[in-house]
Protein backbone atom coordinates (compact mmCIF):
# COMPACT_ATOMS: atom_id res chain seq x y z
CA UNK A 1 0.00 0.00 0.00
CA UNK A 2 3.06 2.44 0.72
CA UNK A 3 3.21 2.69 -3.18
CA UNK A 4 0.17 3.59 -3.59
CA UNK A 5 0.41 6.55 -1.44
CA UNK A 6 3.27 8.04 -2.62
CA UNK A 7 1.97 8.06 -6.02
CA UNK A 8 0.59 11.32 -7.37
CA UNK A 9 -2.30 9.81 -9.66
CA UNK A 10 -4.53 12.69 -9.85
CA UNK A 11 -7.59 10.76 -9.76
CA UNK A 12 -10.74 12.04 -7.60
CA UNK A 13 -10.53 10.20 -4.40
CA UNK A 14 -14.18 8.50 -4.43
CA UNK A 15 -14.45 5.39 -2.75
CA UNK A 16 -15.50 3.17 -5.63
CA UNK A 17 -12.10 4.37 -7.11
CA UNK A 18 -9.81 3.64 -3.90
CA UNK A 19 -11.86 0.41 -3.63
CA UNK A 20 -11.03 -0.70 -7.40
CA UNK A 21 -7.40 0.61 -6.85
CA UNK A 22 -6.83 -1.97 -3.59
CA UNK A 23 -7.87 -4.34 -5.21
CA UNK A 24 -5.73 -3.88 -8.60
CA UNK A 25 -2.67 -3.57 -6.30
CA UNK A 26 -3.41 -6.45 -4.69
CA UNK A 27 -3.63 -8.76 -7.60
CA UNK A 28 -0.85 -7.00 -9.46
CA UNK A 29 1.52 -6.46 -7.37
CA UNK A 30 4.82 -3.93 -8.70
CA UNK A 31 6.11 -3.72 -11.35
CA UNK A 32 1.94 -3.34 -13.12
CA UNK A 33 1.15 -0.44 -10.94
CA UNK A 34 0.22 2.75 -11.99
CA UNK A 35 3.05 5.40 -12.33
CA UNK A 36 3.83 8.44 -14.83
CA UNK A 37 6.89 7.00 -16.51
CA UNK A 38 9.95 9.45 -17.24
CA UNK A 39 11.91 10.38 -20.13
CA UNK A 40 14.38 12.76 -20.98
CA UNK A 41 12.71 15.87 -21.46
CA UNK A 42 16.03 17.31 -23.99
CA UNK A 43 15.60 13.78 -25.89
CA UNK A 44 16.12 15.20 -29.67
CA UNK A 45 12.91 13.02 -30.91
CA UNK A 46 9.55 13.94 -31.38
CA UNK A 47 7.77 16.19 -28.46
CA UNK A 48 4.23 16.91 -29.87
CA UNK A 49 0.76 15.81 -31.39
CA UNK A 50 1.21 18.02 -34.65
CA UNK A 51 4.94 17.17 -35.73
CA UNK A 52 3.89 12.99 -34.76
CA UNK A 53 1.11 13.38 -36.98
CA UNK A 54 3.26 14.82 -39.87
CA UNK A 55 6.02 12.46 -39.20
CA UNK A 56 2.89 9.40 -40.02
CA UNK A 57 1.71 11.40 -43.10
CA UNK A 58 5.06 11.42 -44.39
CA UNK A 59 5.77 7.38 -43.77
CA UNK A 60 2.20 6.62 -44.79
CA UNK A 61 2.35 8.42 -48.22
CA UNK A 62 6.35 6.72 -48.28
CA UNK A 63 7.44 10.74 -48.57
CA UNK A 64 10.80 11.46 -47.24
CA UNK A 65 11.79 12.29 -43.44
CA UNK A 66 14.13 14.45 -42.42
CA UNK A 67 13.45 15.60 -39.25
CA UNK A 68 12.58 14.45 -35.43
CA UNK A 69 11.87 10.66 -35.36
CA UNK A 70 8.86 9.50 -32.51
CA UNK A 71 9.76 8.62 -29.08
CA UNK A 72 10.68 4.86 -28.08
CA UNK A 73 13.37 2.25 -29.04
CA UNK A 74 13.47 -0.79 -31.18
CA UNK A 75 13.18 -1.40 -34.99
CA UNK A 76 9.89 0.38 -36.31
CA UNK A 77 6.33 -0.75 -36.77
CA UNK A 78 4.63 -0.66 -39.67
CA UNK A 79 3.40 2.92 -39.05
CA UNK A 80 7.15 3.81 -38.96
CA UNK A 81 7.03 4.30 -34.67
CA UNK A 82 9.22 2.43 -32.25
CA UNK A 83 8.15 -1.14 -31.41
CA UNK A 84 8.90 -0.09 -27.69
CA UNK A 85 6.87 2.86 -26.86
CA UNK A 86 8.82 5.33 -24.08
CA UNK A 87 8.10 3.65 -20.40
CA UNK A 88 7.20 0.55 -21.22
CA UNK A 89 8.76 -2.65 -20.90
CA UNK A 90 7.86 -5.82 -22.80
CA UNK A 91 6.08 -9.15 -21.89
CA UNK A 92 5.29 -12.39 -22.88
CA UNK A 93 2.11 -12.62 -20.93
CA UNK A 94 -1.25 -11.00 -21.25
CA UNK A 95 -1.80 -9.44 -17.60
CA UNK A 96 -5.79 -8.95 -17.01
CA UNK A 97 -6.98 -6.09 -15.68
CA UNK A 98 -10.45 -4.92 -15.60
CA UNK A 99 -12.73 -3.05 -13.16
CA UNK A 100 -13.68 -5.96 -10.83
CA UNK A 101 -16.53 -7.62 -12.94
CA UNK A 102 -15.97 -10.17 -16.21
CA UNK A 103 -19.69 -10.21 -17.61
CA UNK A 104 -20.22 -13.85 -18.81
CA UNK A 105 -21.86 -13.14 -22.58
CA UNK A 106 -23.83 -16.08 -23.93
CA UNK A 107 -23.20 -16.21 -27.78
CA UNK A 108 -26.98 -15.55 -28.53
CA UNK A 109 -27.58 -12.72 -25.85
CA UNK A 110 -24.74 -11.21 -27.34
CA UNK A 111 -25.77 -8.16 -29.40
CA UNK A 112 -23.62 -4.80 -30.55
CA UNK A 113 -25.37 -1.60 -31.47
CA UNK A 114 -24.97 0.85 -33.21
CA UNK A 115 -26.27 4.67 -32.64
CA UNK A 116 -26.33 7.60 -32.94
CA UNK A 117 -25.52 9.60 -36.01
CA UNK A 118 -25.57 7.00 -38.70
CA UNK A 119 -28.03 6.70 -41.08
CA UNK A 120 -28.92 2.74 -40.49
CA UNK A 121 -29.04 2.38 -36.92
CA UNK A 122 -28.25 -1.45 -36.54
CA UNK A 123 -28.55 -4.34 -33.43
CA UNK A 124 -26.04 -7.00 -34.63
CA UNK A 125 -26.61 -10.33 -33.20
CA UNK A 126 -23.43 -12.64 -33.11
CA UNK A 127 -24.44 -13.91 -36.41
CA UNK A 128 -25.03 -10.81 -38.00
CA UNK A 129 -21.48 -9.77 -36.70
CA UNK A 130 -19.36 -13.21 -37.94
CA UNK A 131 -21.36 -12.14 -41.35
CA UNK A 132 -19.23 -8.87 -41.81
CA UNK A 133 -16.02 -9.31 -44.03
CA UNK A 134 -13.69 -11.02 -41.07
CA UNK A 135 -10.12 -9.53 -41.10
CA UNK A 136 -6.48 -11.19 -39.25
CA UNK A 137 -4.04 -8.82 -38.57
CA UNK A 138 -0.94 -8.74 -36.25
CA UNK A 139 -0.77 -5.51 -34.10
CA UNK A 140 0.58 -4.20 -30.45
CA UNK A 141 -0.76 -3.98 -27.38
CA UNK A 142 0.22 -0.94 -24.92
CA UNK A 143 -1.16 -0.98 -21.62
CA UNK A 144 -1.08 2.49 -19.70
CA UNK A 145 0.31 0.64 -16.47
CA UNK A 146 3.27 0.62 -18.58
CA UNK A 147 3.91 -3.36 -20.17
CA UNK A 148 3.46 -3.82 -23.86
CA UNK A 149 2.86 -7.06 -25.64
CA UNK A 150 4.06 -7.42 -29.04
CA UNK A 151 2.96 -9.34 -32.51
CA UNK A 152 -0.71 -10.12 -31.45
CA UNK A 153 -2.07 -12.22 -33.77
CA UNK A 154 -6.09 -11.23 -34.37
CA UNK A 155 -9.10 -11.76 -35.96
CA UNK A 156 -12.29 -9.57 -36.27
CA UNK A 157 -13.99 -6.77 -37.51
CA UNK A 158 -12.69 -3.78 -38.69
CA UNK A 159 -14.61 -0.80 -37.25
CA UNK A 160 -14.21 0.89 -40.12
CA UNK A 161 -16.09 -1.45 -41.94
CA UNK A 162 -18.89 -1.50 -39.38
CA UNK A 163 -19.41 2.32 -39.47
CA UNK A 164 -19.86 2.49 -42.86
CA UNK A 165 -21.96 -0.68 -43.14
CA UNK A 166 -24.33 1.55 -41.25
CA UNK A 167 -23.62 4.83 -43.04
CA UNK A 168 -21.85 7.85 -40.96
CA UNK A 169 -23.39 11.21 -40.91
CA UNK A 170 -21.47 13.88 -41.78
CA UNK A 171 -21.56 15.60 -38.41
CA UNK A 172 -19.97 13.01 -36.79
CA UNK A 173 -17.19 13.60 -35.34
CA UNK A 174 -16.45 11.44 -32.39
CA UNK A 175 -17.52 7.84 -30.89
CA UNK A 176 -18.28 6.83 -27.18
CA UNK A 177 -18.18 3.36 -26.50
CA UNK A 178 -20.44 0.93 -23.93
CA UNK A 179 -19.12 -2.36 -22.53
CA UNK A 180 -21.27 -4.86 -20.52
CA UNK A 181 -19.05 -4.08 -17.61
CA UNK A 182 -20.20 -0.49 -17.24
CA UNK A 183 -17.13 0.71 -18.76
CA UNK A 184 -16.98 3.30 -21.49
CA UNK A 185 -14.48 5.32 -23.56
CA UNK A 186 -14.80 8.11 -26.15
CA UNK A 187 -12.26 8.35 -29.38
CA UNK A 188 -12.13 10.88 -32.40
CA UNK A 189 -14.15 9.50 -35.35
CA UNK A 190 -10.64 9.89 -36.86
CA UNK A 191 -8.70 7.42 -34.77
CA UNK A 192 -11.47 4.96 -34.77
CA UNK A 193 -11.52 5.07 -38.38
CA UNK A 194 -7.61 3.81 -38.68
CA UNK A 195 -6.80 0.43 -40.43
CA UNK A 196 -5.62 -1.27 -37.67
CA UNK A 197 -8.65 -0.81 -35.30
CA UNK A 198 -10.65 -4.16 -35.07
CA UNK A 199 -13.55 -5.67 -33.03
CA UNK A 200 -12.10 -8.84 -32.30
CA UNK A 201 -13.31 -12.45 -30.96
CA UNK A 202 -10.17 -14.33 -31.50
CA UNK A 203 -6.45 -14.03 -30.08
CA UNK A 204 -3.27 -16.53 -30.94
CA UNK A 205 -6.15 -18.55 -32.94
CA UNK A 206 -8.70 -19.10 -30.36
CA UNK A 207 -12.13 -17.37 -29.39
CA UNK A 208 -11.01 -14.42 -26.60
CA UNK A 209 -11.77 -15.20 -23.48
CA UNK A 210 -14.02 -13.54 -20.78
CA UNK A 211 -11.10 -12.68 -19.06
CA UNK A 212 -9.71 -10.54 -21.87
CA UNK A 213 -13.10 -9.05 -22.75
CA UNK A 214 -14.67 -12.17 -24.83
CA UNK A 215 -16.70 -12.59 -26.26
CA UNK A 216 -15.55 -9.41 -28.63
CA UNK A 217 -13.25 -6.14 -27.34
CA UNK A 218 -12.39 -3.02 -29.28
CA UNK A 219 -8.53 -2.54 -30.06
CA UNK A 220 -6.53 0.80 -31.05
CA UNK A 221 -2.80 -0.52 -30.97
CA UNK A 222 -1.96 3.19 -32.40
CA UNK A 223 -3.42 4.47 -29.00
CA UNK A 224 -2.99 3.14 -24.97
CA UNK A 225 -5.16 -0.33 -24.84
CA UNK A 226 -8.07 1.68 -22.50
CA UNK A 227 -9.13 3.27 -25.32
CA UNK A 228 -10.71 -0.05 -26.91
CA UNK A 229 -13.02 -1.52 -24.20
CA UNK A 230 -13.80 -5.02 -23.21
CA UNK A 231 -16.92 -6.82 -23.53
CA UNK A 232 -18.15 -3.90 -25.71
CA UNK A 233 -21.63 -3.68 -26.22
CA UNK A 234 -22.21 -0.45 -28.02
CA UNK A 235 -21.05 1.96 -30.23
CA UNK A 236 -22.66 5.76 -30.61
CA UNK A 237 -21.55 7.75 -33.42
CA UNK A 238 -21.42 11.87 -31.74
CA UNK A 239 -20.93 15.74 -32.98
CA UNK A 240 -19.27 16.33 -29.71
CA UNK A 241 -16.87 14.66 -27.71
CA UNK A 242 -17.48 12.97 -23.48
CA UNK A 243 -15.31 11.37 -21.17
CA UNK A 244 -15.11 7.90 -20.34
CA UNK A 245 -14.57 6.04 -17.20
CA UNK A 246 -10.89 6.63 -17.12
CA UNK A 247 -10.73 9.93 -18.75
CA UNK A 248 -12.65 11.31 -16.42
CA UNK A 249 -10.65 9.74 -13.72
CA UNK A 250 -7.65 11.69 -14.94
CA UNK A 251 -6.03 9.82 -17.91
CA UNK A 252 -5.15 11.67 -21.02
CA UNK A 253 -8.12 12.08 -23.35
CA UNK A 254 -5.48 11.37 -26.31
CA UNK A 255 -3.79 8.42 -24.97
CA UNK A 256 -0.38 8.71 -27.58
CA UNK A 257 2.41 5.82 -26.16
CA UNK A 258 4.68 8.14 -28.22
CA UNK A 259 4.44 10.94 -26.69
CA UNK A 260 4.33 9.31 -23.25
CA UNK A 261 0.59 10.42 -22.69
CA UNK A 262 -0.70 8.62 -19.73
CA UNK A 263 -2.39 11.90 -18.01
CA UNK A 264 -3.76 14.67 -18.40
Amino acid sequence: MSSYKKQKLGRPKDSKFVSFRIKWLHRYPEPYTLKKMSYDPNSKRIAGREKLAKYRKAILEKQKWEGQLPQGDGPANRDGSPKHPPGQRIVENWPVLDLGVQPEIPLENWSLTISGLVNNPKMFSWDEFMGLPQVDDVSDFHCVTSWSRLDNKWRGVKFSDIANHCGILPEAKFVYIKAYDAYSTNLPLEEAMKYDVLLVHQWEGAPLTKEHGGPVRMITPQLYAWKGAKWIGEIEFRDHDELGYWEQRGYSNTAEPWLNDRYS
